[in-house]
């Protein structure tokens, strides 16, 4: 047996799922007998923890809720997992990566998600918020509720992934009904989850391993992470693109600063599909971008291969900074295209055709002469 697969040689990682969209997405992640991941769910409601099938189930604010929901109030949720700190810690203790999962919008998952996240990281551990915020068709009220929550989650993780239940509609049949949609919602949840797992569980001819993703995920704000499946002849290529196109991404990959990606394969993949992927990859990130890569051996993937990208280190966007002091900052060290304030709330991508037109401009004719013997 390999050593990577030695429960002992690797690290301790739990999934915690904190309101009903969280315990409903944990649910979904044990049928899929994820490996080396132990499950915890914690919730108000006595009776949703009931259906849970996590074997650690933690009733939080038992004196404040008395075993029931908090009626989708964030702050009572807040307060049930403020009640319950002592259990937490002591399920959370030692562990070394913690994902807390949870829907955005309502009252447990929204209020208690940031406290989890917080013990979590209290305790050492690499922590990773994968969380969902809501449908249009929820109202007004919780999609308010859900940006307070992810804005205060995001102060308390590592990174975080916050997928828009939106986007759903973009990969969902048009016949879908709604339980299908929240379905869907709490499969891509446990796809961001396991994909991570398995990078840091899987062997592979190029093995990535917890410190990889630590490098990557540690203290990095938002995060974006996509799977992507190609296959034929530019199979490999064709994962790339689908990854770094997800409907499903709240984002652009563009510019970000650091990115490990993983490709499954059956054994096949040839070194010149891996250079074709990696291509695709070192166009859209930022040219210095710190990108750390593996592969997977899955026999499982049949002829098709199969991309997870994970991106982090994006700049901030002049809407993000408070004060347009720091806007010129950016200016002044020399953000790549920004040359203005207006630049710096433009994608990567555009500020780097702004630069070329720049250069192109600059060079005159010389510049256009080179470019046509090039065509």
């Amino acid at each position: 047996m390999s050593l990577r697969y030695d429960a002992e040689l690797l690290p301790d990682i739990k999934v915690v799922g904190v309101g009903g969209g969280g315990c409903n997405a944990v649910n979904r992640m044990i049928r899929a007998k994820i490996p080396g991941v132990a499950f915890v769910s914690c919730n108000t409601d006595a009776q949703a923890l009931m259906s849970s099938d996590a074997s650690a189930r933690i009733r939080i604010g038992e004196k404040l809720t008395k075993g029931l929901g908090v009626g989708g109030d964030p702050a009572r949720g807040e307060r049930a997992a403020d009640e319950s700190r002592d259990e937490l810690y002591e399920i959370l203790r030692g562990t070394e990566m913690v994902f807390v999962t949870a829907g955005m919008g309502g009252g447990t998952g929204t209020g208690a998600a940031p406290v989890v996240a917080e013990i979590a990281k209290d305790c050492g551990a690499l922590t990773i918020g994968v969380v969902t915020r809501p449908f249009a068709w929820e109202g007004a009220r919780r999609r308010r509720q859900a940006e307070d929550g992810v804005a205060r989650l995001k102060d308390k993780v590592d990174t975080l992934i916050a997928i828009p239940n939106e986007r759903l509609m973009e990969i969902c049949p048009p016949d879908a009904t709604v339980d299908q949609a929240f379905e869907t919602a709490d499969e891509v949840l446990r796809q961001a989850i396991q994909s991570i797992s398995n990078i840091i569980s899987q062997n592979g001819s190029i093995n990535l391993d917890f410190n990889d993703v630590r490098t990557i995920m540690s203290e990095a704000g938002p995060a974006l992470l996509a799977v992507g499946t190609g296959s034929g002849d530019a199979r490999a290529a064709d994962a790339a693109r689908a990854a770094t196109t997800s409907p499903l991404l709240d984002q652009s990959i563009d510019g970000a600063l650091n990115v490990l990606y993983s490709i499954t394969h059956n054994g096949t993949l040839q070194l010149r599909e891996l250079d074709m992927a990696a291509r695709v990859v070192a166009e859209v990130v930022d040219p210095s971008a710190n990108i750390i890569f593996g592969t997977v051996v899955d026999p499982k993937v049949g002829e098709s291969v199969q991309m997870t990208v994970i991106a982090t280190g994006f700049p901030p966007r002049a809407q993000e900074l408070e004060d347009p002091r720091e806007v010129r900052k950016f200016v002044e060290i020399g953000l790549p295209g920004v040359t203005s304030l207006e630049d710096a709330d433009l994608p990567a991508f555009l500020r780097r055709n702004i630069r070329s037109l720049n250069s192109l401009s600059a060079g005159g004719n010389a510049a256009v002469a080179k470019l046509a013997e090039r065509r």
